[in-house]
């Protein structure tokens, strides 16, 4: 039996709409344009699945005049994105229309507060295929082929590089086309349901990267009426990945900010239909409007309800602005991290100051833990064991050097997050092609060390609250001998103290002054317990070698 089902779109300033598609032999069906600015038409369909499109007469400037135009709907919930045509794809139960019937199992489960977050920076296509076989996966349900690993691992948060459909079948996804559509390669919608449910059932948070800034050149939206969603022409040509969204313009007729309407929209239907705990927002810095930013971040929160939803900036350089009380953001990236932790533990330099603003952020102006995220690379740099290569540092050096920076990570203040595959020491450079990281590397005695070591580190920062906190107290600096030592605290008694050695010297029976308490310690990494007194520990530092001692109460 067939049901009504109104088709609508929002082209307020285009002449005429009409509707095509499977359900009518491809044949126009002329819409009826409302003071609203929407067309509509309501068609008799039974229950199954179709393609269907708008054919517009567009305003975007670089079309003839009210030319004709065939426009996939942008607000279309999955695409056909393996055929050049890209139909829009519209299914119908119970006559009724739906993204997909599957059923959610895992909303209960109780998920890991900001504070408590280790993400893991994931890329869908490249997480899985580089094992020891022909298979080339790559999709959504590798992902969860794989969620047992990441729980042996003990990370609590994922953070997915962007996932809506893009042109062609490779991509990192900074270029989204349709942005209410995942990806097609990736799999069906219900994969991506049931793959962000066995996140959840395992307390496992999804942060989702999102592109606001930009859209690739072809999106529905640029073949409507351009300038009305769009600037122009781009802001600063040298940082233009595509057509820019402008959040400044405001139609005063209908009382709407249309690009500020269509990003809401997209938000809301991602936290509601697929169940996201948080967005990364790519490219800040080039989205430039505060005012957009902190009204984009009151919908998440508020489509999100009483669940933890974690917002996050890429802006780069970072900026305190971005994340402080007047600030749209939770946190944002914390590019400087990166970059002076990378030059420590390649022996570049050794700068006491520089390295205390990163591991103490509120010496850069930051307020407090959440307002960094904290990475020793990501998806837009090489990884670390490159870097290392790079500079002739090889084999047992170079594992020890990765290990002193995962434990700077770890142990400083703000949300720890790591790139796939870190954590057993990939080190592939980065490239804008198809990279899957090389599980086979586990199979090694020094990649699984580390492996072992992450599996550690990750273990304390989760269980210890010392290292959720905002205090950190450097109480020992050596700058001839290139040691730094650290303590973390909270109120109820837990205490994690580093010591870290960034020189190429061993370090026998180094004496620690100014120990923050007298007592039972337990070194974490190596797993030994150790007395101090007199205010002093004595230690062996290894050469590019942190210990983290632990308060045993």
């Amino acid at each position: 039996m067939a049901s009504p089902i109104e088709f609508n779109l929002f082209a307020p300033y285009n002449e005429k709409v009409s509707l095509i598609g499977s359900f009518s032999n491809w044949e126009e069906i002329p819409m009826e344009k409302g003071e609203d600015g929407y067309f509509r038409v309501t068609v008799d369909i039974e229950d199954g699945q179709y393609q269907y499109k708008f054919r517009v007469q567009s305003k975007s400037w670089f079309f003839e005049p009210d030319q004709w135009v065939d426009v996939t709907d942008p607000y279309a919930t999955d695409v056909d994105g393996r055929k050049e045509e890209e139909n829009a794809i519209i299914r119908i139960k119970d006559g009724e229309r739906i993204v997909d019937d599957y059923v959610w199992m895992h909303d209960d489960k109780p998920l890991p507060a900001d504070e408590e977050l280790v993400i893991y920076e994931m890329h869908v296509a490249d997480f899985s295929g580089g094992e020891d076989d022909p298979l080339a996966r790559g999709q959504y349900k590798h992902v969860i082929e794989k969620i047992d690993y990441l729980c042996d691992l003990g990370i609590n948060a994922v953070e997915i590089l962007p996932v809506k459909e893009y042109p062609g079948d490779y991509s990192w996804g900074y270029n989204p086309r349709h942005f209410f559509a995942p990806e097609t390669s990736y799999g069906p919608t219900k994969d991506l349901k049931k793959m962000i449910d066995e996140f959840h059932a395992r307390g496992i948070r999804v942060i989702m990267d999102g592109v606001y800034n930009h859209s690739e050149a072809s999106a529905p939206l640029t073949q409507i009426d351009h300038d009305y969603w769009y600037h122009h022409a781009p802001r600063d040509p040298d940082n233009n990945w595509g057509p820019e969204f402008n959040y400044e313009h405001y139609d005063e007729k209908l009382e709407t900010y249309p690009a500020r309407k269509f990003i809401g929209d997209t938000v809301r239907f991602w936290i509601g239909e697929y169940h996201i705990d948080g967005i990364r927002y790519d490219a800040a810095r080039q989205i430039a409007n505060y005012d957009f930013m902190h009204w984009i971040v009151q919908e998440t929160k508020q489509a999100a309800g009483a669940k933890p939803f974690y917002n996050v900036a890429e802006h780069i350089p970072e900026t305190t602005a971005i994340t402080n009380i007047d600030g749209p953001m939770d946190g944002c990236w914390h590019e400087s991290f990166y970059h002076t932790v990378l030059e420590h533990i390649t022996g570049q330099t050794f700068d006491l100051e520089r390295l205390k603003d990163v591991l103490d952020p509120k010496r850069q102006g930051f307020m407090g833990a959440t307002n960094v995220v904290n990475y020793l690379t990501n998806h837009d740099h090489n990884h670390v064991m490159a870097e290392l290569g790079d500079r002739g540092i090889f084999d047992d050096e170079a594992f020890r050097r990765r290990k002193l920076g995962s434990v700077m990570v770890m142990t400083a203040v703000g949300i720890p997050m790591f790139w796939m595959g870190e954590e057993f020491g990939e080190y592939k450079h980065k490239t804008p092609d198809a990279a899957k990281i090389d599980w086979n590397l586990l199979g090694n005695d020094l990649n699984k060390g580390l492996f072992e070591y992450y599996k550690g580190l990750i273990s304390l920062r989760k269980s210890n609250r010392a290292l959720h906190t905002n205090n950190i107290d450097f109480f020992h600096e050596n700058p001839e001998a290139k040691v730094i030592a650290f303590t973390r605290w909270n109120d109820e008694g837990s205490r994690v103290v580093v010591v870290a050695n960034f020189s190429e010297q061993f370090l026998a029976g180094y004496s620690v002054p100014n120990f923050p308490a007298n007592g039972k310690w337990h070194e974490w990494t190596t797993n030994y317990d150790v007395e101090s007194g007199d205010d002093t520990l004595i230690v062996d530092l290894g050469e590019f070698e942190a210990k983290v001692f632990v308060w045993q109460s």
